[in-house]
């Protein structure tokens, strides 16, 4: 009688079975940190908004003074990034799910005293998820500098009439390409630019020139340094690495994770963006032996 001989089959090599685990692990820990609604983060989104618009009226009718309304406008600017950030990487209602209205709508309203149109933001954004610290390909490459008083003037730079505009020339890029999104983008970001422009304009007119100043045109410059300096050179510096595990770190900041909006831990993000930001350090610290087993950067100060 005939007997089939088959050939044993080769187990995985101890590397691969390894990192499978690690993966596994890995997945079932950041999903228990990915839902419910984002309460947190709607509730900062809209009432940082609501907080902004009343100042106007407030410092107009001299109920507030604008040397108190002056700081509290620079905070709301530099605060309504990340409520958008979070409709950005659609966390409050998924596309066809019934609250997608309230994630647009967040996203939309939230970044306007950033003057920041939202596909523009979502569009680029994307980009710098896909090619993040590829000195061609990420719009955000641009931050990159040797310390962060250097990332600080050369955002100051990079906003100067006739600098090269990524953001600008990512979305001219896809609208020649084709890409419908893309050039809807555009030209919302035209029709809000020159909104802002336009109402400046009109306040100054009307006898608020130092009201708008105050309460827009600077908190704006001062709130886009803040959060270039946060949410994209810290949690990103040197920039000189890529792939999954490398290209974002955790680190230190002296004045605390609050100060620094979070972003301590903005390696949480990159692996796992669906966690929205009110949990990232929760499942930072439970991911952390898992992510030293990874070889990520968690010691940077």
């Amino acid at each position: 009688m005939n007997v089939a001989v088959t050939e044993p089959v080769a187990a995985a090599p101890v590397a691969e079975r390894n990192d499978r685990e690690l993966a596994r692990e890995e997945l079932t820990i950041a999903r228990k940190y990915i839902g419910p609604f984002p309460i947190v983060m709607a509730a900062w989104g809209l009432g940082n908004l609501v907080c902004w618009l009343a100042l106007w009226p407030l410092v107009m009718t001299g109920t507030l003074s604008l040397w108190i309304a002056f700081p509290l406008a620079t905070l709301n600017v530099a605060l309504c990034y990340l409520p958008s950030h979070e409709a950005q990487h659609s966390n409050y209602a998924k596309s066809g799910e019934p609250l997608r209205w309230l994630n647009e709508l967040i996203g939309y309203v939230s970044t306007i005293p950033l003057v920041l149109p939202f596909k523009t933001a979502r569009i680029t954004h994307m980009d710098h998820h896909t090619y993040t610290n590829d000195p061609e390909r990420d719009p955000d490459y641009g931050v990159k500098a040797a310390n962060a008083w250097q990332a600080i003037l050369t955002g100051i730079r990079r906003r100067q009439p006739g600098q090269p505009n990524a953001y600008g020339k990512l979305l001219r890029e896809k609208a020649e390409a084709g890409d419908e999104t893309a050039k809807r983008a555009m030209m919302e970001g035209l029709a809000q630019t020159l909104s802002f422009w336009a109402i400046l304009t009109a306040l100054a007119w009307s006898g608020y020139a130092i009201e708008a100043a105050l309460l827009w045109w600077l908190p704006r410059h001062i709130g886009m340094s803040y959060i270039s300096l946060f949410l994209s050179w810290f949690p990103h510096h040197p920039m000189n690495e890529q792939g999954r595990y490398r290209n974002t770190r955790h680190f230190h900041y002296w004045f605390g994770n609050i100060v620094s909006f979070g972003m301590e831990h903005h390696i949480i993000h990159h692996l796992h963006p669906g966690i929205p930001l009110n949990r990232n350090a929760a499942a930072y610290r439970e991911l952390r032996p898992i992510l030293k087993k990874r070889g990520c950067r968690l010691d940077g100060v």
